[in-house]
């Protein structure tokens, strides 16, 4: 204890005090939030999230019954697969990476391509959609209605207004807004306990959010700007959010992801193209393909093995304990 007392005030003895600052002002722009956000049209309530729950993880909401949310979001791997392209209807593959479900209070719009601008909407893509879950929602709904477990979850969660595309909606986003990455050894770090990451995670940290210029869509405490990117994929022949805008600027373009349980949930990139964070990084430092519609932001970066390395040593640190997930009992 007195040994790491005395190295610390070395280190404010050594390390110029405007740095101190600098470094201190920093960290608090990561600083967790107290609370989850919940919209004024879908308040939290436990039973609410209990009912989420259980529709998440119920097959019964596929049309042929084997697949279920937790079939491309799976708490095991950061709430994604560990596949490059998430797998659907008729074991058929999808022609994107699975997107987390971490976090996503603080998310939006959603989909790699921003399609949906609710969670309550984003809820219902996948099962209704015909290469995913194939189920449409009258469907749902008829299927769930004949089940007297799930008629007496939906009176209480939702009195008087019974099973129905809304409650089901607000019911599997009151859940998926509950799923929040634990504490990791960068939040103790940020809320002062220096030991608590290693050195290099720090340079690494520094790295981040100066040479390597991660942080210009790398922000805040869940690590995106929740903006649309061409990041240079190569040879991706997915237009992305252009599909959607029509706007040159957005071809290729894709939603930044945020970077908690990063190290859990390999391969990255909207497409699953990149293995490890090594080759991520690579990836970045060679500024991408160029094409009309590369971000701005995007440009080659001389990082050293080192360098690189801290970088990962830091990412690694926004993972925390394993969180341990119960499977709800399901309705019968």
């Amino acid at each position: 204890m007195k040994y790491s007392l005395l190295v610390k005030l070395l280190l404010i003895l050594v390390i110029p005090f405007s740095a101190l600052a600098d470094i201190t002002a920093l960290k608090q722009q990561y600083k967790r939030p107290d609370s989850i956000p919940f919209p004024a049209d879908n308040q939290y309530s436990a039973t609410k999230a209990m009912l989420g729950k259980m529709l998440f993880f119920d097959p019964r909401l596929s049309k042929d019954e084997n697949l279920n949310c937790s079939s491309c979001h799976n708490p095991s791997f950061g709430w994604e697969v560990p596949r490059a392209k998430a797998v659907g209807a008729q074991a058929q593959e999808l022609p994107r990476h699975a997107p987390t479900v971490l976090n996503m209070a603080w998310v939006e719009p959603f989909f790699w391509d921003g399609r949906a601008a609710t969670l309550e909407e984003q809820a219902l893509g996948p099962i209704e959609s015909n290469v995913e879950m194939n189920l449409p929602i009258q469907e749902a709904i008829q299927r769930l209605s004949k089940i007297e477990g799930y008629r007496d979850w939906f009176e209480k969660a939702f009195p008087s207004k019974g099973i129905s595309k809304e409650t089901i909606s607000k019911a599997i986003a009151t859940y998926e807004r509950t799923i929040v990455s634990s504490q990791a050894p960068f939040d103790l770090w940020v809320n002062g306990e220096e030991d608590a990451i290693s050195d290099s995670a720090k340079n690494g940290f520094s790295l981040f959010n100066g040479k390597a210029q991660c942080s210009t869509c790398h922000t805040g405490w869940n690590f995106t700007d929740n903006k649309f990117h061409d990041a240079g994929v190569f040879d991706s022949v997915d237009l992305g959010r252009y599909e959607l805008t029509q706007q040159e600027y957005d071809k290729h373009a894709f939603k930044t992801p945020g970077l908690r349980n990063i190290n859990e949930r390999a391969p990255y990139m909207h497409d699953g193209s990149l293995a490890s964070l090594e080759s991520v990084i690579v990836h970045y430092i060679s500024g991408g393909m160029p094409r009309p519609s590369l971000s701005p932001l995007m440009s080659p970066i001389a990082l050293n093995a080192q360098e690189m390395q801290d970088i990962i040593e830091f990412l690694h640190t926004l993972t925390g304990p394993a969180m341990v997930v119960s499977l709800p009992i399901l309705p019968q």
